[in-house]
């Protein structure tokens, strides 16, 4: 059985030279800084009640200072729909609950699984609770977006010219060191992580209910009573397939579901494994 150790020296060394798109986010800068900001200034205006009560009601919130600098550079881009990164402040508080309620469980460290790294925004959210917390453990999160390759991400840092992931995440140094990061199709890839045990997953990778239902497999035979799946985009009308395969999901009955919505463009489930 792989420990969180031997994981995290194995999958250093399985260094995955998988094929992606050329320029998946653009071949050049999308924007001026200035436009970046201006984007950040008007998404930090907006208010979500039921995240405030979230927040309220548990006693466990994001600093909201930290992830606003880290939205800044991660997920302030440009794109039709309205900016929406408040999937950080939800795992922020339910991995925190999740850590508290299973404390005396999780002496040997928790394991966390993550699909859809995309920048790294949340996968550095849900790093920030373990350190918050003192708490022993790794991230696991998995993307076809190659890490250490530099690219244009549509982000405010694409004025400094290309990047690498690391590059680009490299001030959060503290956050980078809980996580470890794979590259390639997730159907591929999670069967080759060694991963015997998912405490925590959050699941935000390619949004058909074949996937999801993949994905959700794979970590329902690792987890037990209390733990956790948290769905991304459950949102009716733009994604369809994650509102059929949570739906499925709950039908079965190995999972408690809470639903929240914090806009008509995005939805989210938390599954409690019963």
């Amino acid at each position: 059985m792989l420990t969180l150790v031997s994981i995290k020296n194995y999958i250093k060394a399985f260094l995955i030279q998988e094929s992606f798109p050329k320029n998946p986010l653009g071949s050049s800068p999308r924007a001026t800084p200035e436009k970046y900001i201006q984007l950040h200034n008007i998404a930090q205006g907006l208010v979500y009640p039921e995240l405030d009560a979230l927040e309220k009601n548990t006693g466990h919130s994001i600093d909201r200072k930290w992830v606003e600098s880290l939205a800044l550079h991660t997920q302030v881009v440009i794109k039709k729909a309205k900016l929406n990164y408040q999937h950080g402040r939800l795992l922020y508080v339910v991995l925190s609950r999740y850590l508290v309620d299973q404390e005396k469980l999780l002496s040997d460290g928790v394991t966390i699984l993550e699909t859809g790294t995309a920048r790294g925004f949340s996968a550095l959210c849900m790093a920030r609770v373990l350190l918050d917390r003192d708490a022993p453990g790794k991230i696991v999160t998995l993307d076809i977006l190659p890490h250490n390759k530099p690219m244009f991400w549509n982000c405010i840092d694409d004025h400094e010219g290309q990047k690498t992931r690391q590059q680009l995440l490299a001030p959060w140094f503290e956050e980078l060191e809980r996580i470890i990061f794979i590259q390639g199709w997730t159907k591929e890839q999670l069967q080759r992580t060694g991963l015997s045990r998912v405490h925590f997953a959050f699941l935000d990778a390619q949004h058909t209910k074949e996937d999801v239902m993949s994905e959700y497999a794979y970590v329902r035979a690792r987890q037990c009573s209390g733990d956790v799946i948290v769905f991304d985009d459950v949102t009716p009308g733009l994604f369809d397939g994650v509102v059929e395969a949570v739906n499925l999901i709950e039908s079965e009955g190995a999972y408690r579901l809470e639903r929240l919505s914090v806009s008509g463009e995005r939805g989210y489930a938390i599954a409690y494994r019963l």
